[in-house]
């Protein structure tokens, strides 16, 4: 198989788990035309279809899913080397690989930067969003994750810290709507919240079992897209006090509640867990923690 062959099938690979041409070409950070030339012309090279084309993307044929399936296998092993290979060694440089929710950001990213200061080779690769990162693959040295404690019997957790959570409202929003006196004088107003009504999260729990569905009036799957409609007056939503620290025009509702905190976790994989960059970076994140 030459290269150029492999680079065809990993295009497919991505199609076939994005479903579109947009969405492998984000993935691999190419452009749309080349996603479509690669598969043309891997389906010229076997002679077979791969993909059902539709209106609303990509689906694979019989043929697609046999070939996809040891393309999947493949392109996981090769990431899971290639983020083995960057975690070994002895020097603290070269890329440090972190990943936690975007609310974490106004703690952690000043934390990564001093510790760039003191290792200037490192070159950081903060990654943030829903889709956790698969550390087993070596999508990541270390990642924050809230919740429950992980359960992969190949990661290594350690408890971290609480993340204080509390409701805001924006001054235009109590200017129009007023302020809630307490916990049980939620009637008669507004909230936004994220949109999975399964969500895990504590306080989303919380605020569904407390106000009835008409009041949470606007609802978004992007916590900035949250924050912002909070400090537009939309409604009261939660926020972490890191990020409401950021915006002088939200005004703490309530006192964080212990119920509503986030507990964030430290988890590593076994296999890069003791390697000398993660156990620096380790280290230095739990000192500067003790401020936060």
């Amino acid at each position: 198989m030459t290269i150029s062959t492999w680079d065809e099938i990993r295009t497919a690979y991505h199609v076939a788990r994005m479903g579109t041409v947009s969405g492998a070409a984000e993935a691999l950070g190419v452009h749309h035309a080349t996603v479509i030339r690669h598969i043309d012309a891997l389906e010229e090279q076997l002679g077979v279809k791969l993909f059902q084309r539709h209106a609303r993307g990509y689906t694979s044929t019989e043929a697609g899913a046999d070939l996809l399936q040891v393309a999947q296998a493949t392109d996981d092993q090769f990431t899971q080397l290639v983020g083995r290979i960057r975690g070994r060694g002895d020097a603290v440089d070269g890329e440090l690989v972190i990943t936690s929710l975007p609310s974490t950001s106004p703690r952690l990213t000043p934390t990564l930067v001093r510790f760039q200061d003191k290792y200037p080779d490192i070159i950081v690769r903060y990654l943030t969003g829903e889709r956790l990162f698969r550390l087993e693959y070596g999508e990541a040295h270390v990642a924050l994750r809230a919740g429950r404690a992980p359960d992969n019997p190949d990661n290594v957790v350690q408890p971290f810290i609480s993340q204080p959570i509390s409701l805001y409202a924006s001054d235009a929003y109590i200017k129009r709507f007023g302020k809630p006196e307490s916990l049980e004088d939620l009637s008669g107003h507004r909230f936004v919240a994220h949109d999975n009504f399964e969500s895990r999260a504590p306080f989303t729990r919380w605020l569904h079992e407390r106000v009835t569905p008409d009041q949470i009036i606007f609802r978004a799957t992007d916590a900035r897209i949250l924050r912002d409609a909070m400090c537009a007056g939309v409604g009261i939503g939660f926020l972490s006090t890191w990020e409401a620290e950021r915006y002088s025009n939200l005004q703490q509702v309530f006192e964080p509640l212990e119920e509503w905190q986030g507990r964030l976790w430290l988890v590593t994989h076994v296999d890069l867990h003791r390697t000398t960059k993660v156990q620096t970076f380790l280290k230095f994140l739990k000192e500067e923690a003790k401020s936060w």
